[in-house]
């Protein structure tokens, strides 16, 4: 019934707009990157567009740019991309591995990224912004309906989310006035660490959606690495200290208290407040059950899950009457 999340970094690795993204990560200067981004904007526009377009009227729900920037820069070992991206950006190697040691992070899960990069780098937020409208504008122009919500990721503090939402706002007013289109659209976030899940009801001031990122926030709440636990859960799951793994199904005493908190939090302040989960937990008929009895609305998940989460919803809806 539409996406739930639209991952945009994804868009940053096709064809050869990696190398512009490269150059806008390497760049030192705000006229720097503001040049690479420039070189973007008509990618992603482009993407949004056909997005719109194919959905028809249906909701997307676009993350704004979440990794952290060294996951786009090349391996030093690897000559060929290496050499390639030299070419491209007209940077030397000597320059790029500097960049890549500079931007490299001992843990990148909770280093630079999400809201933090739009906070550090605000010209990144405007470009992806000015994508959205400018390509919602042009398809509400060919009679398609189109109504973008925007989630800024990883918000922990309200003020993270006023800063990036007033960016997205004078974006939105100025393509407005450009294009002479209204464009209907909503702000909001990710729900993906504890802080924000607390403090929900001041956060829900600003956001007129949740997204529950129950992925990181699984890691987050249980000091648990998603790529690294699987090394320990199954000793856990022998010792009966966990009943299942926590990253296929919703820990609902632990990471579900959180997620209530954070449900009856944004709805005493913003009680039409639109809430829903996305990744692999939402397609779990389990945690599918919990969302239900909790009060999201929809769950978001891979497309190899979305039949199984239909009918989990269907079940759920029923057992829940």
């Amino acid at each position: 019934e539409g996406i739930g999340l639209v991952r945009t970094e994804h868009m940053f690795f096709d064809g050869d707009r990696i190398y512009a993204v490269r150059e806008m990560i390497m760049a030192t200067t705000i006229e720097g990157r503001e040049a690479a981004l420039a070189k973007l904007l008509p990618y992603q526009r482009e993407d949004f567009t056909n997005i719109f377009k194919a959905l028809e009227g249906r909701p997307a729900t676009i993350r704004l740019l979440d990794p952290p920037l060294h996951e786009f820069l090349p391996k030093e070992d690897e000559e060929g991309e290496m050499q390639e991206t030299c070419k491209k950006t007209g940077l030397s190697r000597e320059f790029i591995i500097q960049r890549i040691h500079e931007l490299h992070e001992a843990n990148p899960m909770l280093g630079h990224r999400g809201c933090r990069l739009g906070i550090a780098y605000p010209e990144i937020t405007r470009m992806q912004a000015r994508a959205i409208f400018e390509a919602a504008a042009e398809v509400i122009k060919m009679k398609i309906k189109c109504a973008p919500e925007i989630m800024i990721p990883l918000v922990g503090f309200k003020k993270e989310l006023d800063l990036q939402a007033a960016i997205i706002k004078d974006v939105a007013d100025a393509v407005m006035k450009e294009t002479k289109v209204r464009i209907s659209y909503k702000i909001g976030t990710m729900i993906e660490v504890p802080r924000g899940a607390l403090t929900a009801d001041e956060i829900a001031q600003t956001a007129q959606f949740f997204s529950f990122g129950t992925n990181d926030l699984t890691q987050t709440t249980l000091g648990m690495s998603r790529d690294d636990s699987g090394k320990f859960l199954p000793a856990y799951q022998n010792a009966e200290i966990i009943p299942t793994n926590p990253f296929a199904s919703i820990d609902q005493t632990g990471v579900g208290k959180l997620i209530k908190i954070a449900v009856e939090g944004g709805r005493s302040t913003r009680p039409d407040i639109k809430l829903g989960i996305c990744g692999e937990h939402g397609g779990d008929p389990s945690s599918i059950d919990f969302c239900h009895r909790v009060g999201l609305t929809y769950v978001s998940c891979s497309p190899y899950r979305v039949p199984i989460a239909r009918l989990a919803a269907a079940q759920a809806a029923i057992r829940n009457k």
